[in-house]
C-alpha cells in the first residue's frame, strides 16, 4: 500500500529555483490586502472575469467546450445548459462558487471531496458522482500515430478508499507542522490525488478545484481574481510533462515531487505577476485614457471586451474605449474576436 509522508518537505534541501519562486510569491502576496482595500470595485470585477475564465479553461483542458457567449451565460446563470458538455461546465461553476464563498468554512476531508465531486457531476446526472471508483482505471496517452498506451497506473479501486483516507490525514498532519511550507505541501497533495485518481471521471477538474480550495484556506487567494486554471491551460504541455516526471516510481514511493511543485508554483506566480501588471497600468498616473486601454489589452493573456475594460477603469467611458479600440484596430495593433456585443480584443502577435 502506498504511504503518504510529507516530512521530506522540511528535511530535504529545497531547490534554489523553488526558493526563489516562493520568495517572489510571498513578496507580491503580502501587498494583496492593501490593494483589495484600495480598489474594492476593481477586485469585484476581476473576480467576475476570472470565474468565467476558470470555468472555461479547466473544462477545456479535458476537452469539454462551448462558445464563449454560452459559457459566460452559464456562469452568470442567465441560461440553462443544453447538452452534456454545458452540464459539465455548469457543475464546475457550482463548485467554484461554493469554494469562493465557503472555502474558509469547509474542511479538507473526504466528505468535502465527495460533496465537491457530487456537485460537479450533478447537472450531468452521472450515477457515479460523489463516490470512489469501483473498477481500476488507467491514465492513457496517444502518440502521433494515434496509438494508445498506458502512461500511468493509478492506485487500484480496492486500495483507493484507504489511500484517500491516508492522503487527507497526511495533509492535516503536514499543515499543522510549522516547518512545512503550505506552498510546498499543497502541490504535493494535489500530485498524490492525481496519482490515486480516485474517481471514474472528473479527477483533473477536481484537482484544480482542490488546488484553489487549499490555496484559499492558506490565504493565497490570487486564483479568485486571476484564473489559475487558465494559466494551466495556456501551458498544458508543461503541465502534463511535470506530472509525468513527478509520477515516475510513484507506486513505490520513490518519485520526485519537485518538478510538479516547481510547475505549480511557477503557474501561481504567473497569476500574481498578471495581477501586478494590471495594477501597474491602473496606477500609472502619467498614462492617459487611451494608453491605459491599450496597455490593458497588450498585457491581457486572453481576449478582453470593452465592458471588461470599462469595469477595470470606471473613469473611462464606453465611448472613449470604443474610439480607442477602433484606432488600435485601424493601426493593426490588436485583433477583434467575435462580432457586435460579443466582441473581444487581443494584442496582435508580430510574425517574423
Amino acid at each position: 500500500m502506498r504511504t503518504f509522508d510529507y516530512s521530506f518537505l522540511k528535511k530535504e534541501n529545497i531547490p534554489s529555483s523553488i526558493v526563489g519562486i516562493l520568495l517572489a510569491i510571498e513578496k507580491i502576496n503580502a501587498g494583496g490586502d492593501l490593494l483589495r482595500q484600495a480598489y474594492p470595485n476593481v477586485f469585484m470585477n476581476l473576480e467576475d472575469i476570472a470565474r468565467v475564465q476558470s470555468v472555461k479553461a479547466s473544462n477545456a483542458i479535458e476537452g469539454i467546450v462551448s462558445t464563449d457567449k454560452r459559457i459566460e451565460e452559464i456562469v452568470h446563470q442567465k441560461t440553462e445548459p443544453i447538452n452534456h458538455d454545458e452540464k459539465e461546465i455548469a457543475g464546475y461553476r457550482d463548485v467554484l462558487n461554493r469554494i469562493h464563498l465557503h472555502a474558509m468554512d469547509d474542511q479538507f476531508r473526504e466528505t468535502t471531496i465527495f460533496d465537491y465531486h457530487r456537485m460537479m457531476l450533478a447537472p450531468a446526472g452521472l450515477p457515479f458522482r460523489g463516490q470512489y471508483k469501483e473498477t481500476d482505471n488507467v491514465i492513457m496517452q496517444v502518440n502521433a500515430q494515434g496509438e494508445r498506451s498506458i502512461r500511468f497506473q493509478p492506485l487500484s479501486a480496492r486500495e483507493t478508499p484507504k489511500g484517500m483516507e491516508q492522503l487527507v490525514l497526511a495533509y492535516l498532519e503536514g499543515s499543522q507542522d510549522s516547518e512545512i511550507n503550505r506552498l510546498l505541501l499543497i502541490p504535493s497533495v494535489i500530485l498524490d490525488f492525481l496519482c490515486i485518481h480516485p474517481f471514474i471521471d472528473g479527477n483533473g477538474r477536481m484537482s484544480r478545484l482542490l488546488s484553489l480550495f487549499l490555496l484559499y484556506q492558506s490565504h493565497y487567494g490570487i486564483g479568485k481574481y486571476i484564473s489559475f486554471e487558465q494559466q494551466i491551460n495556456l501551458h498544458k504541455g508543461e503541465y502534463y510533462e511535470s506530472l509525468r516526471v513527478s509520477s515516475l516510481n510513484w507506486l513505490s514511493g520513490k518519485n520526485d515531487y519537485y518538478p510538479f511543485i516547481e510547475y505549480f508554483l511557477t503557474t501561481l506566480l504567473s497569476c500574481y505577476e498578471e495581477l501586478d501588471r494590471r495594477f501597474s497600468v491602473m496606477k500609472g498616473k502619467k498614462l492617459n485614457k487611451k494608453r491605459r486601454v491599450e496597455e490593458t489589452i497588450y498585457q491581457s493573456i486572453s481576449p478582453i471586451s470593452k465592458e471588461q475594460i470599462h469595469a477595470l477603469f470606471p473613469d473611462i467611458s464606453i465611448e472613449t474605449i470604443q474610439k480607442t479600440l477602433a484606432a488600435l484596430l485601424k493601426e493593426e495593433k490588436i485583433v477583434k474576436i467575435g462580432t457586435f456585443r460579443d466582441a473581444k480584443y487581443l494584442k496582435k502577435e508580430n510574425k517574423h
